[in-house]
């Protein structure tokens, strides 16, 4: 049986933009919550790539990791992740050898294949859809611009090469499990938005993993929703601002952050409600006796040496609370 003493605990940020809050408001906010789970024991930071949505504030994520390290100490801080597809790979080298060059040691690269947008956002962002299934081989440059420096080059990252930035692969499917199993590379799948594949995804990685110049073993983070209060009656009323939030995203509506509210029944149909609820199939609410519970269950039941947890609380009180509540059961 693994104790939760045994499993480290990670921070995922999506700097949600609360309704009627600015940007800056929000961003504020963001660095307020980096503190402090720096302060509370936090593993690492990580930051997620999206674009042309309302409600979400974390779209320049290499300018927004720089600024959360430059507001902590020793806190891993890193990106949960870059899409790839959106970006040459030279740009992502220069731009995390700059990161890594000035907080060095402590910056994670993690990379996706999806776009993190519509389509139509896709080309604006000059993204080929076919870059998608160059994926592999965008990785394997990303891997040799980072590496060790290679004079004879005709195209070097200049910074980057020689850094310290550690590649992870993230997935919400089996494509990137196995392709991290495959180069021997770190894996997060993502749990806090599609539960479903999980254990399958995770169970791939371990058993098809070889190990590389970088890791020695497999090593699985998984993505979980957290809602963590007082008590179990409160985080429930907490929990409806991410469930409002999701039933935005589903009916292609702003993704605003909204206040709790007492009763979600007038809100959502019951299509609506189980769509949601499967979307969050591992959220995590409750208080602390149940918070403890539920990720003892959790970590035995799935093969993952750390956890990734989303706070998407409206009050920012009761957000930072959250991860003391949390760190409190380690």
């Amino acid at each position: 049986m693994k104790a939760l003493s045994d499993i480290p605990f990670s921070v995922l940020e999506l700097a949600p933009i609360r309704l009627h809050e600015s940007v800056s408001d929000t961003l504020a906010r963001s660095i307020e919550f980096a503190r402090h789970a720096e302060a509370s024991g936090i593993e690492r930071f990580w930051l997620a790539e999206h674009h042309n949505m309302q409600g979400i504030a974390s779209s320049a994520t290499s300018v927004l990791i720089g600024a959360v390290a430059a507001n902590t100490q020793r806190m891993r801080v890193g990106s949960g992740g870059i899409m790839l597809p959106n970006h040459p790979p030279l740009v992502i080298a220069e731009q995390f050898g700059t990161l890594d060059a000035l907080y060095p040691g402590r910056i994670d690269l993690g990379l996706g294949r999806a776009p993190g947008t519509d389509s139509l956002t896709s080309r604006a962002l000059r993204r080929d859809d076919m870059r998608a299934e160059q994926f592999p081989e965008e990785v394997a440059q990303l891997q040799k611009l980072l590496g060790p420096k290679d004079p004879a080059a005709r195209v070097r990252a200049v910074p980057g090469e020689g850094s310290q930035v550690k590649i992870w692969l993230l997935g919400s499917s089996l494509f990137s499990a196995q392709l991290a199993a495959e180069r021997g590379l770190p894996y997060a799948f993502a749990g806090h938005f599609a539960p479903r594949y999980a254990y399958e995804a995770l169970t791939l990685y371990r058993r098809q993993f070889r190990p590389s110049e970088v890791l020695d073993a497999p090593y699985a983070m998984l993505g979980v929703p957290l809602i963590a209060a007082d008590s179990d009656d409160e985080a429930r009323y907490l929990a409806t601002s991410s469930q409002q939030r999701i039933l935005a995203l589903m009916r292609g509506e702003p993704l605003w952050l909204r206040p709790p509210v007492e009763s979600m029944e007038a809100l959502w149909s019951p299509h609506d409600k189980a769509s949601v609820e499967a979307f969050l199939g591992l959220q995590v609410v409750g208080g602390p006796a149940t918070l403890k519970s539920k990720l003892e269950q959790l970590i035995n039941e799935f093969p993952v040496d750390e956890l990734m947890f989303t706070n998407d609380l409206y009050d920012q009180r009761k957000r930072l609370a959250a991860l003391s509540i949390l760190m409190a059961l380690r």
